[in-house]
């Protein structure tokens, strides 16, 4: 693992919401690196900070101090678009709720990422359909998300996650709304695809179970990140 690349990397991260009469410091000089094939949990409570971490790291949000470094590129200083064209290239987002356009079928709305990237319409409907029969959706590629089960939703989710081959995928709560089984089934397609393309994964989970499955677990509490023993 030690001469896999750097994915994606935070330094001295801080992060603090600032309204009149109150200022809470919610990450607080964080330090992070995931390499290409290594599975990172980030456990905490609710309010913990977890999600502003992803998305700092996503670049959805910019840190109050520190760098955050997306395969090897500073994200500061970046203009919107900048950042919006490496999250594109570099990154896959899931989500606890799948986000998938309602108007649009599985495959229109996996395409869609290669659709915005500006790859030609037929080759982002080919990437897509082969990365829904990877994720078992080869049936329900004309389906629209009403149409689709809720574990069915959350694959058509990982599929436009990982169809533009990010070097990272970033996972907020993704089975957080599913049930204990089918939640189970998502989470070993996540592991499988991840080993399977050599990519990051970097998870937050309140599923201790979930979370003790992955290479390296840490707990975000009191803006902090610590590494969890395996003893925990």
């Amino acid at each position: 693992m030690s001469n896999a690349e750097i994915v994606v990397a935070c330094r001295e991260v801080c992060v603090t919401f600032s309204e009149p009469g109150l200022s809470v410091d919610v990450l607080q000089k964080i330090n992070l690196s995931v390499r290409s094939g290594q599975s990172v949990s980030v456990v905490g409570a609710s309010g913990s900070g977890k999600s502003t971490l992803l998305h700092t790291l996503g670049g959805l949000m910019e840190p109050t101090a520190g760098e955050v470094v997306l395969s090897g590129q500073t994200l500061k200083g970046l203009t919107a678009a900048q950042s919006g064209n490496l999250r594109n290239r570099h990154l896959g987002f899931v989500y606890q709720f799948h986000h998938l356009l309602p108007e649009f079928s599985a495959l229109e709305n996996v395409a869609m990422p290669l659709l915005i990237r500006g790859d030609a319409t037929v080759d982002c409907k080919t990437q897509a359909e082969n990365i829904l029969e990877r994720v078992g959706l080869s049936h329900r590629l004309n389906h629209k998300p009403s149409e689709l089960s809720g574990g069915e939703r959350q694959r058509a989710a990982v599929a436009r996650a990982l169809v533009t081959r990010p070097d990272c995928i970033l996972a907020d709560e993704p089975t957080g709304n599913l049930d204990q089984k089918t939640a189970a089934q998502v989470q070993e397609l996540l592991l499988e695809l991840m080993e399977a393309e050599n990519l990051g994964l970097i998870v937050a989970t309140h599923d201790m179970q979930f979370a003790r499955s992955l290479a390296v677990q840490y707990e975000l509490r009191d803006g902090s990140l610590r590494h969890l023993p395996v003893s925990e």
